[in-house]
């Protein structure tokens, strides 16, 4: 499968990842860890969780300008809340210019700060739509936020007019209020059909479901992985889920709620 075609017309792979702070499974913070599973997914367009950046020529510290500049990527940083004089949040990246990007604040009061990041890929007129999120770890929290995603309209605005991908951590393993707000908008990828398993996190032994991806039926899903080599199983508690698409060369409409 060829990834460097620049179009929308085709393959193309997303993955989603929550990194950990670079902190592996033996506590040790190591940046190049993650850039090496990336490189062996070898994704168009990276979602990426829990990413400090901390202006400082380390990339223990600067993890979002480290890992973006060792791929050779675009990128875009979704700050979310202070972290030792620095940032932490989100990351996209891609091989492909990002021409439109936004970070929505999506935080329940007294809980962490969460968010999701938008980030617009426009090629040969046509535009992708990607949505990077991290959600809460409580139930009443996410119901909060699936309200907040969609009394700010933020899936079907009105500048919205190509495929779109939403994908991340959404610390949900039930059906709950934004698995089922997603629904009604998405197509999802089914991790049971197709990794015939319904458990993906931690790595090492799964017994939850936290990262997902749901995407427009614009968009059609050709295999889903979970890459589990034994880099990937040290560098952090969460696995990469990867997703290749192939966009129709005459899409539908994106289903709208």
């Amino acid at each position: 499968m060829s990834h460097s075609s620049g179009s929308l017309r085709g393959a193309l792979r997303v993955a989603t990842y929550n990194i950990h702070r670079c902190k592996g499974l033996d506590r040790r913070t190591r940046p190049g860890r993650i850039v090496k599973v990336l490189q062996k997914i070898d994704a168009d367009v990276i979602a990426l969780q829990e990413v400090v950046s901390i202006e400082s020529g380390m990339p223990e510290e600067n993890q979002a300008r480290f890992i973006a500049e060792e791929l050779g990527f675009y990128s875009v940083f979704g700050h979310t809340r202070e972290h030792r004089g620095g940032r932490y949040g989100n990351l996209l990246l891609t091989r492909f210019p990002i021409r439109v990007s936004q970070n929505y604040d999506l935080s329940s009061p007294r809980r962490e700060p969460r968010g999701c990041l938008r980030a617009d890929i426009h090629l040969q007129d046509t535009p992708l739509h990607i949505f990077n999120l991290h959600l809460g770890t409580g139930f009443s929290e996410r119901r909060h936020q699936a309200k907040r995603l969609s009394s700010q309209r933020i899936f079907d605005y009105h500048d919205i007019l190509g495929p779109r991908i939403v994908l991340g951590d959404f610390n949900e393993w039930t059906r709950g209020a934004v698995s089922q707000f997603l629904a009604s908008q998405f197509n999802a990828a089914d991790v049971r059909r197709h990794l015939n398993r319904s458990r993906t996190y931690p790595g090492v032994l799964p017994f939850l479901h936290l990262d997902h991806i749901y995407f427009d039926p614009t968009l059609r899903l050709e295999k889903l992985t979970l890459c589990r080599d034994r880099t990937a199983l040290l560098a952090s508690d969460h696995l990469p889920l990867v997703a290749d698409f192939v966009v129709e060369s005459d899409p539908p409409k994106p289903k709208r709620s």
